[in-house]
């Protein structure tokens, strides 16, 4: 069937270990209480959960020729996400992994990219992205290889007649640039989350950001976390506040409300309708482990969004 959405980026999978000691020292071996092995990467949460809200979702990417590999695809495949052109390294890379140290207040990310840094232009079948209605693309800083042309796979998406999202996630260089100021004029909603927002804008109040980024995307959507997300576009703004849940952990929170967002925003919705949306999606995913495993439940999903979109 015609995709709804094409999504290009990585896939790897996350580790995540909790109960750590506050301070680890070197050459003691510390205890934990729990660990999660689940699907990771900000582009495959993002492709994961919105194809299980129903929406037709393909991917464009690269893992390696290992087991971990074969875990995401899986993943991805059970939950109903075109894996056709998803190809394996022939480099002897394997496919990325990123470690998450959970603690109650904070959490240190270690990523190794692995076949993310891999992904090129001559993994990306154009007639595929193209016959999609929608354009995600994630971890923009992290895709080092393909990073040089995305404005131009941006800017035809929208020649095509594609609408167009980025989330952009953490530099970890620090730099904030490499390009970027080229995509975002093809941008039709960018997720920044308050931090990213502020460091792209170069700006440490949050307004200001806002203001500067929605002059030049045509909507801009900060999420804020508990405090819940504001849109803002040259003619209006909308907000929402989070919802209150008990929550298990944050980890792919944000790739879930990019996701809930896009559903609605294809479906026609406005931009508050949109904010409640990905709100809700964002706040069940933080009730399990990881970003994928809440959404794994359909039942307790459409139980969720029924409870709260009626109080709501």
């Amino acid at each position: 069937m015609p995709l709804d959405v094409c999504v290009v980026g990585e896939i790897n999978p996350d580790l995540i270990l909790y109960g750590l000691p506050e301070q680890l020292k070197p050459e003691e071996e510390s205890l934990i209480n729990g660990f999660r092995l689940t699907l990771g990467s900000s582009s495959a949460i993002f492709a994961h959960n919105l194809s299980v809200l129903g929406t037709r979702v393909g991917m464009v990417s690269r893992i390696g020729a290992d087991s971990l590999g074969t875990m995401c695809s899986d993943w991805l495949g059970n939950a109903g996400v075109d894996l056709t052109h998803v190809s394996t390294s022939s480099s002897g890379a394997s496919t990325g992994l990123t470690v998450i140290l959970a603690h109650p207040e904070h959490r240190f990310i270690l990523t190794y990219p692995g076949t993310m840094s891999e992904l090129s232009c001559a993994d990306l079948n154009l007639d595929y992205i193209f016959s999609a209605r929608h354009l995600h693309l994630s971890s923009y800083f992290l895709h080092k290889s393909l990073r040089p042309h995305i404005a131009d796979l941006f800017r035809e998406a929208k020649e095509k007649g594609l609408s167009t999202s980025l989330d952009t996630n953490d530099d970890p260089e620090g730099k904030w640039g490499n390009g970027l100021k080229n995509v975002l004029p093809f941008v039709d909603i960018f997720f920044p989350n308050e931090r990213e927002a502020t460091k792209i804008a170069g700006t440490d109040d949050l307004e200001e950001a806002i203001d500067k980024l929605s002059q030049v995307c045509r909507l801009v959507v900060v999420k804020l976390g508990l405090k819940g997300a504001i849109a803002r576009n040259a003619s209006g703004e909308w907000r929402r506040n989070g919802i209150r849940v008990k929550s298990v952990d944050s980890v792919g929170a944000g790739d879930s409300f990019d996701a809930g967002f896009i559903h609605r925003f294809l479906q026609g919705a406005t931009p508050q309708e949109c904010l409640e949306y990905g709100d809700i999606a964002g706040a069940y995913s933080t009730i399990r482990e990881g970003g994928t495993e809440a959404f794994r439940d359909r039942a307790g999903l459409e139980r969720f969004f029924r409870e709260h979109l009626k109080t709501h």
